[in-house]
Order: structure tokens, then C-alpha cells, then sequence
């Protein structure tokens, strides 16, 4: 029920980016996360989702740099570099269902500067 409730609000913010209500972010993090997916179909389905970003966050040096200081508290590679690039892009909101990321990002609030919360949540926040 709750993956059900989640890729519902997922597609709600979808349609709101559509809309032009809200902007989305996306990163070469993700595009890479997506190009190690091994469903094809399901990496088809990602691309065609990833391509409606609004705005795409390229890898530097500094981003690199940020994130090697996130996995010293904790934060896997990949998490780090995703929270980099939304530090980056000064983004409002970092949503995932990770809750793992998610519950070491409150953790660690101070540090990284983040509203992370999962979509679900976020969107009963905003409505």
C-alpha cells in the first residue's frame, strides 16, 4: 500500500512539473543511477521521466568535494552525490523514498541544509 500511496504522489508532482507549477531538478548522479538500471524497460520509463526535468545539475568538482564530506557522515556515495547536486541547485525540496537516506539526512540537518522528506509526506505538507 505504502509503494502504492508513494509513486501516487510521485506522479502528482510529475504533473505539476508539466504544469510548470513546480520545477524539477535532476543530476548526472541520476542519469547515471538510471544507466545502471538493468530492467531495460524499466530504464526506458526512467529516461522518459528524467527527460521532463526542468533543470539538470552537471557533476564539478566542488560537487565532488561536498559529497566525499557527506560520506564522512555516513552518506553512501551515490546519497552524497545526489545531496550535493540539490545543495548545488539550492533546491526547496530533496524527496525520495529512501527512507534510510531519508532518516540520516534528518540526522544530519545542520550539516547538509536540506528539507529531505519522502514525496508522500512532502506533498500533505504542501497541499
Amino acid at each position: 500500500m505504502r509503494v502504492h500511496l508513494e509513486a501516487e504522489a510521485v506522479l502528482g508532482i510529475i504533473k505539476q512539473v508539466e504544469q510548470a507549477e513546480w520545477t524539477w531538478v535532476s543530476s548526472d548522479a541520476v542519469v547515471y543511477e538510471i544507466s545502471k538500471t538493468p530492467n531495460e524497460d524499466r530504464k526506458e520509463r526512467l529516461w522518459s521521466l528524467e527527460s521532463g526535468a526542468s533543470e539538470r545539475i552537471e557533476l564539478t568538482e566542488a560537487i565532488y568535494l561536498e559529497a566525499e564530506k557527506l560520506q564522512q557522515l555516513g552518506f553512501n556515495a551515490l546519497d552524497a552525490l545526489h545531496l550535493s547536486c540539490a545543495r548545488t541547485a539550492e533546491v526547496d525540496v530533496f524527496l525520495s523514498t529512501d527512507d534510510k537516506l531519508l532518516k540520516k539526512a534528518r540526522q544530519h540537518i545542520d550539516a547538509i541544509k536540506l528539507h529531505a522528506v519522502n514525496p508522500l509526506a512532502w506533498l500533505q505538507e504542501v497541499i
